[in-house]
């Protein structure tokens, strides 16, 4: 007889009875719990709304015209990406090393989960999670586990989300969410951060080694760091490849030829001391900040808006090519500068010996004396620690070198650097093309564009000028060249720089060879009001005091308001605001707010067309100001008009040049008046300022990438109303008392 047709006992029925029920009650304590948790009854679950919007911290962009990243304000320096951005070979490096069934599975493998489980039983580990139950766990990071009971629950929880996530997106969609949630090390978080991070690219640039790289991380960011241990971040990188190549990925040449190559990184830490556009991406998150708290602009739900983790997407007006050939051109200039005003003070005395007083308040503003005084330290402490010799780091224009110094030293060393500030716009649209607020940003912090005010010299005689032609004078009308003497002001008689007169100046070559006398002649009858009124209209938002030594160029003014007002010549007369900052964006792409500049019609297009005729004679007549433009060593042969200016003792160094598609403009000088060139040769604005914007231009001019004019500026589609010629000029006004005064 067969066993099997053997009877069933009564204890084998009851046996097999119990094992039915054991199986079922198994089944349905399962089910029970897995509904209980997807009911929310052993902690929240999360929605689908929760999957769509997780709350990770996400790195706001501040984002060039031409779509270069050129830094992030972020708490994790987190970005996302999109599917189409991540080149296959990254998906397929992931999917190879992590979660080959990926496309097979609905979020959690079964056939790999039971491996796993014969493997442990053997005694070796293995992973076991599906790339979409890890997406599960980066999206909701796991607590510390207390108990064996919080294990399962949290474990199961995951398998629930990772099945809602397969529901509910696509393969694709998964892979993207993934790369965007993982953490990369050295405070990089998704793929786009990583691919920045590491190798200075977008993930789309990403090459077959370099995402294997990345990829191949994931097993342990810091383990596997190529920053802490290169080989062993290369073992894992072929670990990968290898994996690549089992599943037919790549083939064996492209593995052979691969996996040879040795790891080459483009490191750069996330670090707002470096990077493009330092003074500009700082000056520009203070505003923002203030757009955020700003009630005007909170969320719907009427929270504001975080800098920091809400992913928004602030899209500029910088040219990132502009902006790092504007760098480029003030690092290269200063750092030849530099030089010359060491030598030029070597062997004589400190600058600021006259005015102790700057010492004084450079020590008191430092760190070290704010520390010492928090400490309890006297004054002799104080005094002592200051004149203490130690090992420390310095700047130079050509690198960081490290050497033995008092920290009084140090601070006498940065008060003998040259600081400058350099600003590009296009007039028509008032779009600013590039800002750099200074030197390299860890050690100089202040911005020289907008935020710093210097007295800007001759660069404001244009505005004066301005209004004797706008008021029906020719650029042939001719001025002596005599002291002129403003009695209501306390008999202020201003003098030329060089110190001589004498002789007669048509009003284009006393703006271009700058004379101060001529300047004055205007001034003294239109009257300091009028000027200022013309000056405001253009853009100049400083105070302005109706005085007449305004004329010389005696306010403080910012570069920014300065570039704006001289980009009115540029613009037929039109006034545009110079901006910065095109549209804000949240993480989603909705518009938040948009930027569109003002505009005033300040000078008649005549006026602003003449204008730009008497300050081309800067850069063309003899004795201009700004002819080394053309000279030698810049040799722009482009129609250039453009102003100099140099203020008293020569502690402010200026040029604003004009082309019909840039103004652009620079200031240069010490944190200190007093701390500046000795002779006017070397401290005018010629010399000092002029240099940087030649550079620049020259960089412009070179580059096929970008467009701009090389021709002259357009005329009024009107004809003329004053004469250019000035010998027909003269022919035509031959009268005596043109050449005496004016009679308004």
């Amino acid at each position: 007889m067969d066993n099997k047709d053997l009877p069933l006992n009564d204890t084998n029925k009851k046996y097999l009875r119990y094992f039915w029920i054991s199986i079922v009650s198994i089944i349905g304590v399962f089910a029970l719990l897995i509904t209980s948790i997807s009911l929310g009854l052993f902690g929240q679950m999360p929605t689908l709304r929760d999957l769509e919007n997780p709350k990770s911290n996400l790195a706001t962009e501040i984002i060039s015209s031409d779509q270069v990243v050129l830094g992030t304000y972020y708490y994790q320096n987190r970005s996302n990406a999109e599917f189409k951005e991540l080149p296959t070979h990254l998906t397929q490096a992931l999917i190879a090393t992590e979660d080959i069934r990926f496309y097979k599975h609905s979020g959690i493998d079964l056939k790999r989960t039971f491996t796993i489980v014969f493997y442990n039983l053997i005694g070796k580990t293995q992973g076991g999670s599906t790339i979409s139950q890890q997406l599960a766990k980066n999206l909701f990071p796991r607590k510390r586990f207390d108990t064996f009971y919080d294990k399962v629950i949290t474990k199961l929880k995951e398998w629930i989300t990772a099945i809602k996530i397969e529901r509910n997106y696509t393969k694709d969609e998964i892979i993207r969410m993934y790369f965007n949630t993982v953490d990369f090390g050295a405070n990089s978080y998704g793929i786009k951060s990583a691919a920045r991070t590491y190798f200075n690219k977008e993930p789309k640039e990403l090459k077959l080694e370099e995402a294997a790289l990345l990829v191949g991380m994931l097993k342990g960011t810091t383990f596997f760091s190529p920053l802490k241990n290169m080989q062993r971040a290369l073992d894992r990188r072929n670990t990968v490849l290898s994996q690549m190549l089992r599943y037919d990925f790549i083939t064996k040449s492209t593995y052979d030829s691969v996996s040879k190559q040795a790891i080459v990184l483009t490191f750069r830490a996330a670090d707002h001391n470096k990077g493009i556009a330092t003074h500009f991406r700082e000056y520009i998150r203070l505003e923002l900040q203030r757009w955020c708290d700003d009630p005007a602009n909170y969320k719907p739900d009427g929270t504001p808006y975080d800098l920091y983790r809400d992913g928004l997407k602030i899209y500029t007006t910088i040219n990132s090519v502009m902006q790092r050939y504007g760098e480029e051109a003030l690092t290269q200039h200063l750092t030849d500068l530099q030089k010359q005003f060491f030598a030029h003070w070597k062997g004589k005395p400190e600058p600021w010996a006259e005015f102790p007083e700057i010492m004084e308040q450079a020590i008191r503003r430092s760190e070290r004396y704010k520390d010492l005084k928090v400490r309890g330290a006297s004054e002799k402490e104080i005094e002592k620690s200051f004149n203490t010799r130690i090992a420390m780091r310095i700047f130079n224009w050509t690198g960081e070198k490290d050497t033995v110094l008092s920290p009084l030293d140090s601070i006498k060393y940065y008060k003998l650097f040259l600081q400058s500030g350099f600003m590009s716009m296009e007039p028509q649209t008032g779009y600013i093309k590039a800002w750099v607020g200074g030197g390299d940003y860890e050690y100089f912090k202040y911005d020289h564009v907008r935020s710093s005010k210097r007295q800007v010299g001759s660069t404001f005689k244009p505005f004066v000028y301005t209004v004797a032609i706008d008021n029906g004078l020719s650029p042939c009308f001719e001025v002596p060249n005599m002291p002129i003497t403003f009695e209501e002001f306390d008999n202020w008689t201003p003098r030329n720089a060089d110190g001589t007169q004498g002789g007669m100046y048509t009003l284009r070559q006393g703006l271009a060879e700058s004379k101060n006398l001529v300047t004055a002649y205007i001034m003294k009858q239109f009257g300091p009001q009028t000027v200022v009124n013309y000056a405001h209209k253009m853009g100049i938002e400083s105070e302005l005091p109706p005085y007449p030594s305004i004329c010389l160029g005696t306010p403080d003014i910012s570069l920014y308001e300065m570039v704006g007002a001289f980009s009115t010549f540029a613009n037929k007369g039109v006034w545009t605001e110079p901006i910065y900052i095109f549209r804000i964006e949240d993480k989603n792409g909705n518009v938040l707010s948009e930027r569109f500049p003002r505009k005033v019609d300040a000078i008649s297009e005549e006026t602003a067309y003449l204008m730009l005729y008497m300050l081309k004679g800067t850069t063309t007549l003899k004795n201009g100001t700004g002819l080394r433009i053309r000279g030698r060593k810049y040799n722009i042969p482009y129609p250039v008009a453009g102003k100099t200016g140099t203020t008293q003792n020569n502690s402010d160094g200026w040029f604003i040049g004009i082309t019909p598609d840039l103004v652009s403009g620079v200031w240069t000088g010490c944190e200190d008046r007093a701390v500046h060139f000795r002779s006017l040769n070397l401290g005018e604005g010629a010399n000092t300022a002029l240099p940087i914007w030649a550079l620049y231009m020259n960089k412009v001019y070179a580059d096929p990438s970008i467009t701009i004019s090389k021709k002259d500026f357009a005329q009024p589609q009107k004809s003329l109303s004053v004469e250019l010629d000035c010998s027909k000029y003269n022919q035509e006004n031959k009268k005596p008392e043109q050449n005496t005064g004016l009679d308004f």
